[in-house]
């Protein structure tokens, strides 16, 4: 088995895992690396090999796993893209929004490469796009080579509980087997249920190492740290001035918007409008429509009926007022430029009346890094086009995390037992951290750290 990591770079970047079982490929995963630009942000699909690949399979549909998804299949053009039947629901919706935000960058930013893919090639390679029930076996090389006589190795999506319809995936040769674990989440969220990988076993696996850097303390509870947002929800009320929730669009902001009409509901939280990006209303309404096909919490809880959901308007995120603890759940939770998130922010940081709750990951070099890691009066370099800015907000953190912790994930290393496997999607501190607990608890366990376009023999 010959394993190659795509990423241009060793962090969280652009997930895309090149597999060869059995004389046939796989492509795992299609992402942009979302600290980079242009062609620099896309996976080496060039170092990977002149074979055919017989088909690509999609683990969800964050950017950084399905972004240049259209590229990889200009690249490998006799691939099916296989990925969960949830998933296929997403998926044109992420990547139309992606090319209408590189037109958008290349005229205000001038990246003369954006956009990288057009409206019209998506409608064109969608035709290949196929869904797929959980725990259902798929042999995906039959397309190309059963004629040949090759016989086709097998896939299997697992519910991976990250978000609407992540997976990890099985990969069953002749004689060998691969699990992917994608992003995991092994604890109950507030919508999803915790993953369902409690009978995977695998020859090899490919495990993301997102939390390998961060320890939960032992008096840790999801209960305490929602009674510590909601207190922080009411302090920042009594100032009269605004809340921002940056949130991603497709998963967190869903996630917190639920938990925001149970508060509400249970009177915990008063009831009033909640203010959300129009993609962010969008993947909302199909959380709500696919309730039922979820393995989900609170199935009858739909959020559009539960909460008076008001989309921001273009340009609105500039002017509106900013008091009377008006409650914002936008987009991008990275604060990235050029939305909303941003732009409220700017607004936001010079007024101690403000509060930013961040409930997920932001990478240290984002404008939300810079924000998190600057200290209470300090001038600080927020982004390129804002500048320097006065952080006299409050800015709290709060671990609502939708990946695995780093224990739990090292005990499905020991429930997997595999004889190799291979670390990524995560910091060099994260990904050392495991290698050195995998070589204390399991030390005939082969680690690899894969170097960017480096294939390994496992």
């Amino acid at each position: 088995m010959n394993i190659t990591n795509l990423n241009p770079d060793s962090d969280i970047g652009s997930s895309a895992w090149m597999v060869e079982l059995d004389e046939h490929r796989i492509l795992l995963d299609a992402g942009m690396h979302p600290k980079r630009e242009g062609l620099d942000a896309v996976p080496r699909y060039g170092k990977s090999g002149t074979h055919d690949v017989d088909a690509i399979a999609i683990s969800h549909c964050h950017h950084d796993h399905v972004g240049s998804l259209p590229l990889a299949c200009r690249q490998f053009p006799k691939a099916h893209v296989l990925m969960t039947e949830l998933s296929y629901l997403l998926i044109e919706r992420v990547l139309h929004n992606s090319v209408n935000v590189m037109t958008r960058q290349r005229d205000e930013l001038g990246i003369r490469e954006y956009p990288l893919y057009t409206h019209d090639e998506l409608d064109d390679i969608a035709a290949h796009f196929q869904g797929f029930k959980y725990n259902r076996e798929v042999e995906w090389s039959a397309y190309h080579k059963a004629r040949a006589g090759m016989p086709s190795p097998t896939l299997e999506f697992f519910d991976a509980g990250h978000t609407l319809g992540s997976a990890g995936i099985l990969l069953r040769g002749k004689k060998e087997t691969l699990f992917y674990t994608g992003d995991v989440c092994f604890h109950d969220q507030t919508i999803l249920k915790s993953a369902r990988f409690e009978d995977v076993k695998a020859d090899v696996l490919i495990m993301e190492t997102t939390r390998g850097n961060r320890e939960v303390p032992k008096e840790f509870t999801r209960e305490k740290e929602i009674e510590r947002l909601v207190a922080a929800i009411h302090a920042a009320e009594k100032k009269k001035g605004a809340i921002m929730i940056p949130s991603f669009a497709l998963g967190r902001t869903q996630e917190m918007l639920a938990l925001l009409a149970l508060l509400m509901r249970e009177g915990k939280l008063k009831k009033q409008p909640i203010y959300i990006g129009g993609l962010g209303r969008v993947f909302t309404e199909i959380y709500d429509i696919e309730a039922a096909r979820t393995h989900r919490q609170h199935t009858n809880l739909h959020l559009n009926d539960a909460l008076q959901l008001i989309v921001l308007e273009k340009g609105q995120a500039d002017s509106m007022k900013l008091s009377g603890g008006k409650i914002f759940v936008i987009t991008a939770g990275m604060m990235s430029e050029n939305t909303a998130a941003h732009t409220l922010a700017t607004r936001m940081v010079g007024d101690e009346k403000q509060s930013i709750f961040f409930v997920g990951y932001a990478d240290p070099d984002s404008p939300a890094g810079h924000l998190k890691a600057a200290k209470l009066g300090e001038t600080f370099v927020f982004s390129p086009s804002a500048g320097q800015l006065t952080k006299r907000c409050d800015v709290q953190d709060f671990d609502l995390t939708a990946h695995a912790n780093r224990g739990d994930l090292l005990e499905f290393v020991g429930q997997v037992s595999p004889r190799a496997i291979l670390l990524g999607h995560g910091d060099d501190a994260a990904r050392k951290w495991f290698e050195e607990q995998i070589n204390l608890r399991w030390p005939k366990i082969k680690v690899y750290q894969p170097q960017p376009a480096k294939m390994v023999s496992v």
